[in-house]
């Protein structure tokens, strides 16, 4: 199932008492290779986003600041994760149904992509991912 390999990685901290760094290496601290950065912000109080899966494309999404669950579907179960600090994310493999929701005021959520940006990758619609899923 896919929804077992989705997970919470823990990320590097080095901390200083002049303020604290975390960072990311690809292959490294994650499971692929960093090929695209994009983040959501100013996301107004009951806002959901997400609501597409991908065919293909790794991700790996991290409250960079205030908190917001992220919704898993593999089309055979559902997982509810609540992120809401800098040092670890959430890493969604391939064939995942993915919704953000609960944004917190202020929140910035950054998605690391292992690919460029290709609209075909995408299922935008749950009946055709659904659809895809039942195929394998």
């Amino acid at each position: 199932m896919s929804l077992d390999r989705c997970r919470i990685i823990d990320l590097p901290r080095v901390t200083d008492p002049r303020g604290n760094l975390t960072f990311i290496e690809g292959e490294r601290h994650i499971p692929f290779d960093i090929q695209r950065v994009y983040y959501l912000y100013d996301v107004p109080g009951g806002a959901e986003r997400g609501g597409h899966a991908h065919r293909a494309l790794h991700e790996f999404i991290i409250a960079i600041s205030g908190s917001f669950d992220v919704i898993l579907d593999d089309g055979h179960g559902k997982q509810r994760f609540h992120l809401n600090r800098s040092y670890y994310g959430l890493y969604v493999c391939p064939m995942v149904w993915r919704e953000l929701d609960n944004f917190s005021s202020g929140s910035v959520c950054l998605v690391l992509a292992s690919e460029c940006y290709d609209e075909a990758d995408y299922y935008r619609e749950y009946q055709a991912f659904q659809a895809a899923i039942d195929v394998k």
